[in-house]
């Protein structure tokens, strides 16, 4: 492997601006973790505007710091309150609580803290390994590939989101739609524009993605106001100051458990829209056929605890895997932090390797320091974050609608795109009532136009002839196989009700 691969980012990374937005991106991801009904998408979402006049890689690097951060921030209300801070910890919650109900919050939080950061650490090591390998194969794709990967992409998404497939699809096809206003990438004729000008660009994807989780998160807070009881107030003051480092003997018996979890996050993080809750729940279930006493799995069980964590914090680095080496976002986060690079007029994908190359290994080494700092952060600034769980929600939800506002405008200076930001808000709060996953009609933002470009360029090379098209992904190996498996996704979900009818009948 190329050595600037490691040292090409030294320069970017060590200096003071640089070094504190991680730091204060790590801290932030921590904060909007741990509070119930914040996320690290909310907070990304609303911060990139703020990177645009930063450097490429500082500005990055601290929305990664957030994205880390608030992976594991979930841990702390969900050990501290039984409330998972964000879906990932749900897993965590079933043995940390417990254990935090015996007195043990801050021995929790350790085994949880520990586990995140080497998870997050491993991750990393196997996003160094394998995303240039993946970037070097795919600056051999072509049209056919691109639009084959696109579209797997919008199929795992709508089949592994939560509740009806349909709906998921029905996500889908509206950021599809969505997505073709502005200009035509091949003509550059206007579609959709309805007279305005300001959507000849096309929807400002920033300003959508605010609105989709930063506004709607904030009005389903507010509508769905989160209530603190008494026994919750005391169990956050029951940590002590005091920090609960683990034995080596705790830490031996977890580390094969934190290995193998750290490499099924990996795994699926590298799956698109997979995410870490699916991962969190096979690591789980995983570790509680091997271990020696499943009785103890969900009764404060550490192995349930370092399961859960290392894997969806290893989910962070299999994301990262596809972000950097294909442009295909792994999830919701990563969807968005397409739109910072797009700010700063970067294109994530194998040109990013030959182009950037000090850039994606700044980020490589930024990852291994939020990992570093959310190993001290959390080992002995735990318990100052789970104060903040007593912060009332009027101010929390007031300051980040503020920011909402303050970050859409200044992504162009323009009002316009406020009204963008609300009329997505508005949609977002629908589909939520509607039972809709938002997460499709993100990715479709993103990969709409990636598929919608290089299926009309890969049509056009065969003078506009379907057949002759549909004949040339026998020459593209790769393309027909994604597109295999695009399908099988699409059927997957539908075999278990075809068997039960057949047993019905």
């Amino acid at each position: 492997m190329d050595l600037s691969l490691y040292t090409a980012g030294i320069e970017l990374i060590l200096n003071f601006q640089t070094l504190s937005l991680i730091t204060i991106g790590t801290l932030l991801g921590i904060l909007t973790g741990c509070l119930p009904g914040l996320t690290a998408t909310m907070g990304v979402s609303i911060l990139v505007p703020i990177t645009y006049n930063l450097s490429p890689s500082a500005g990055i690097l601290m929305l990664v710091g957030i994205y880390l951060g608030g992976v594991y921030g979930g841990s702390i209300s969900a050990t501290l309150l039984n409330i998972p801070g964000t879906p990932s910890a749900i897993m965590t919650a079933l043995d940390a609580y417990p254990l935090a109900q015996k007195g043990k919050a801050g021995y929790a939080l350790s085994i949880s803290t520990i586990s995140s950061a080497v998870g997050g650490l491993l991750s990393v090591f196997v996003l160094v390994l394998i995303a240039p390998a993946i970037a070097d194969i795919a600056l051999e794709f072509t049209s056919y590939e691109m639009f084959a990967i696109a579209l797997f992409g919008l199929s795992i998404i709508a089949a592994i989101a939560p509740g009806s497939m349909v709906k998921a699809l029905m996500a889908g096809s509206i950021g599809l739609i969505i997505s073709t206003v502005g200009a035509d990438p091949i003509t550059a004729e206007p579609r959709f524009i309805f007279g305005n000008m300001y959507l000849y660009g096309g929807i400002q994807f920033i300003a959508a993605m605010v609105g989709l989780y930063g506004v709607t998160e904030i009005i389903l807070n507010c509508e769905n106001s989160f209530k603190r009881t008494t026994s919750q107030d005391a169990e956050v003051m029951k940590l002590k100051h005091k920090t609960y480092l683990p034995s080596w003997l705790d830490i031996k018996r977890i580390y094969p458990n934190i290995c193998r979890s750290s490499f099924i996050g990996v795994i699926i993080g590298a799956i698109p829209g997979a995410g870490g809750t699916i991962a969190s729940i096979v690591a789980y279930g995983a570790q509680k056929k091997i271990t020696n006493s499943p009785e103890d799995m969900g009764n404060g069980s550490i192995e349930g605890i370092a399961a859960s964590e290392s894997s969806n914090n290893a989910c962070t680095g299999g994301a990262m895997i596809t972000l950097l080496s294909l442009g295909i976002p792994g999830d919701a986060v990563t969807a968005i932090l397409i739109g910072a690079f797009m700010i700063h007029g970067l294109q994530p994908g194998p040109l990013l390797f030959q182009n950037n190359i000090d850039l994606v290994s700044a980020i490589f080494l930024g990852m291994v320091v939020v990992n570093v700092l959310l190993l001290f952060i959390g080992l002995y600034g735990a318990r100052y974050f789970a104060k903040l769980l007593s912060v009332p929600g009027e101010i929390l939800n007031a300051t980040i609608i503020a920011f909402c506002f303050v970050g859409s405008f200044a992504i162009q200076n323009s009002f316009f795109d406020i009204k963008i930001m609300l009329a997505f808000s508005a949609l977002g709060y629908l589909m939520v009532k509607a039972g809709m996953p938002r997460a499709p009609i993100v990715l479709a933002l993103i990969l709409g136009p990636l598929m919608e470009s290089n299926l009309r360029r890969a049509i056009s090379l065969h003078q506009n002839d379907i057949g002759a098209f549909l004949y040339g992904f026998l020459e593209h190996p790769i393309a027909a196989a994604v597109l295999a498996l695009t399908v099988l996704t699409f059927s997957l979900p539908l075999l278990p009700k075809s068997n039960a009818l057949r047993k019905e009948s």
